[in-house]
């Protein structure tokens, strides 16, 4: 179903990796991403129980249920673009509890600057 080394799987990855998150120990929901990609729909669901995050394809009612391209989601898991831009463009269709879109945000934004942390400094890049 996903391709094995793109943004959007190793974002989801990454979160199911993390297990116990401590700033969001008072945070209690479910966000259900559906990527959309032609006739297909991808499902990844994000558990948040005091704090503790788990990620799993379940296709199961959730708080807040987010509606998105994959393509335009593999752009918001590389840094390229931004959910709330693509919400005020229609490109984002939100259902349910939109703090939850809140926190998530926080965590797409944890991840990249993760993942920034670990790329060369733009001199060396530039030398490779």
């Amino acid at each position: 179903m996903t391709t094995t080394g793109d943004a959007t799987t190793a974002f989801f990855d990454a979160l199911g990796s993390w297990g116990h998150e401590p700033s969001l120990e008072k945070i209690n929901g479910t966000v259900r991403f559906d990527l959309v990609n032609g006739k297909k729909t991808e499902r990844w669901l994000i558990a948040i129980r005091k704090g503790d995050v788990s990620v799993s394809h379940r296709n199961v009612a959730a708080d807040s249920v987010i509606q998105v391209s994959r393509a335009l989601f593999e752009r918001m898991a590389s840094g390229e673009t931004s959910i709330f831009p693509a919400l005020l463009r229609g490109e984002v269709v939100l259902q349910g509890d939109y703090r939850l879109l809140v926190v998530l945000r926080r965590l797409l934004r944890r991840r990249l600057a993760a993942s920034k942390s670990r790329q060369t400094a733009g001199y060396a890049r530039r030398q490779r």
